[in-house]
């Protein structure tokens, strides 16, 4: 979902919908050949499952085909069924998750438990949080747009780690937030000149629809920033105490969020025959329920590609990777839904990818120098790491 979006957050989130965390020991991924297994699979699959540049460009293309299917299925000029989108989604992914366990491609997914659905239940909620706000805003911006504000979601956790967990922030990191922030408010500076003067806008009308459009995505944008760093935050506390591996937390978030989207569809959103038809026209109807399908098992392609990307690379790469994968996205807002490409934009899109870099750049440099000095106290841990700590032992 965004959030089941590839997002950096210093944190290892999925693209964005942050269902779950990827791990070097998925078991979505099949382990390298022995050689005494002579029923091992053939060379080339063996070549092409090791490969660093396959596992990176498919990460990339699982991650730009995420966001873009969101964005379509939102876009639409009378959409206005979101939480319903969001249960089709977690519903996909479940059964998606299911087949995939009784085929014996999931080994290790461990049997339903009332109790920890009950404590879990929470990080759920703000689960739906996230993934609301963040189809709202995909909803009314564009795809640079709202990949660049996304950025800020970084600079909301950090911070939090530093109120709540004791974390720091270096110099290197700062310098990439306040880039982050520039690359933001050029962005909306651009988006703002383009309504009022760009695309042939000449009526004041036009103009304050345009206007009123792009202030509602950024009111959504803003709640999904602290909804996003909420769930995150929330979820390194409670994490640790569940035991969860990651295909336990994409289990348990989509299957909790299911009866409440849907039970939020019913409440908050006109199902009379009318909406309906609007929602799903009959010219785009079949392509609109086939990205609605795909999107649910999106989730699960970027759960296996973020791993097989770890398994193959490093962290280091894949947070890296992570950063640059920024561009591409943005960029496919470009060609495939004709976002304004103007100097204001460009110039935007180019600032958010530097300061995505200086920020990899800054947290590899400190965990290079955190492994260069003899430990006096317990380090402080990102939340990624600390989770990940967790769950392993």
């Amino acid at each position: 979902m965004d959030d089941k979006k590839n997002e950096d957050y210093g944190i290892k989130m999925p693209e964005y919908n942050g269902r779950s965390s990827p791990s070097s020991r998925d078991p979505f991924i099949a382990k390298a050949p022995s050689r005494h297994n002579s029923q091992g699979p053939p060379a080339a699959i063996s070549s092409i499952t090791n490969s660093p540049p396959i596992s990176i460009l498919a990460y990339c293309l699982a991650s730009i085909s995420m966001t873009v299917t969101n964005k379509y299925c939102v876009s639409g000029a009378n959409w206005n069924l979101n939480f319903f989108y969001l249960a089709i989604q977690s519903l996909v992914c479940i059964i998606a998750i299911v087949i995939c366990k009784q085929a014996g491609v999931i080994t290790n997914l461990a049997p339903f438990d009332a109790k920890k659905a009950k404590q879990w239940f929470p990080i759920s909620l703000l689960l739906v949080g996230m993934i609301y706000t963040s189809t709202k805003a995909l909803q009314f911006l564009s795809v640079p747009v709202y990949t660049i504000f996304k950025n800020l979601t970084i600079i909301v956790i950090a911070y939090g780690e530093v109120l709540w967990f004791g974390g720091s922030v270096t110099p290197s990191a700062l310098f990439s937030f306040g880039l982050m922030v520039l690359s933001s408010v050029v962005a909306a500076w651009a988006d703002i000149q383009h309504a009022l003067y760009g695309g042939g806008v000449t009526e004041s009308a036009e103009a304050a629809e345009a206007l009123s459009t792009l202030n509602a995505g950024y009111m959504w944008m803003g709640f999904n920033v602290f909804c996003t760093a909420a769930y995150v935050l929330s979820m390194r506390k409670v994490i640790k105490k569940m035991n969860f591996k990651d295909w336990d937390t994409m289990f348990y978030n989509n299957l909790l969020t299911i009866p409440v989207l849907f039970l939020c569809s019913m409440i908050f959103e006109n199902w009379s025959s009318s909406n309906v038809q609007l929602n799903f026209p009959l010219e785009s109807r079949n392509k609109l329920i086939t990205g609605m399908i795909y999107s649910g098992l999106a989730t699960i392609f970027i759960s296996y590609c973020s791993a097989w990307c770890i398994r193959v690379t490093s962290s280091t790469t894949y947070s890296m990777v992570g950063a640059l994968n920024k561009l591409p996205i943005a960029v496919s807002g470009l060609i495939f839904f004709a976002a304004p490409v103007t100097f204001g934009s460009v110039s935007a899109i180019i600032i958010g990818f530097v300061s995505g870099i200086v920020y990899a750049w800054a947290k590899v440099r400190q965990s290079q120098k955190n492994k260069m000095t003899l430990p006096t106290t317990q380090p402080v841990m990102s939340a990624s790491s600390q989770s990940n700590r967790d769950v392993s032992s």
